[in-house]
């Protein structure tokens, strides 16, 4: 896992830590399978990823959807310019699509995900 992450990661992680966004909790660096997401919302399976030039979008798409289909999870992706450029934007882009996604764990379940260090990263 990086310690240093990209300036559009270290935004948009000023925005999501602390359950700023609406009382949402996230985590950062997370694993799941083989791989390492940049965000992670367990109560919405949300993944988030900020992606840089390297990117291929189509082979991103395909992994995505075999990755996390088994698990039901949600990818949002946003380039590394939405984030610098529209912060704003992509806030509301995620607010809407947290609010509008069932929790994937009812209220008052016992199901618990895998706690997070103290810096709120984790695996799945």
């Amino acid at each position: 896992m990086r310690r240093d992450m990209p300036e559009p990661e270290r935004r948009l992680w000023q925005e999501l830590r602390g359950s700023r966004l609406g009382g949402f909790k996230f985590r950062r660096q997370v694993v799941i399978g083989n791989r390492i997401v940049d965000f992670f919302c367990p109560a919405k399976g949300l993944v988030i990823e900020v992606d840089g030039d390297t990117h291929d979008p189509e082979e991103d798409t395909k992994r995505d959807m075999a990755m996390f289909r088994d698990h039901a999870f949600t990818t949002l992706r946003f380039t590394n310019h939405q984030v610098i450029r529209n912060l704003d934007g992509v806030l509301e882009k995620l607010k809407s699509v947290l609010d509008e996604t069932a929790d994937r764990w009812p209220s008052g379940s016992n199901h618990h995900p895998q706690t997070p260090s103290s810096e709120e990263e984790g695996a799945f």
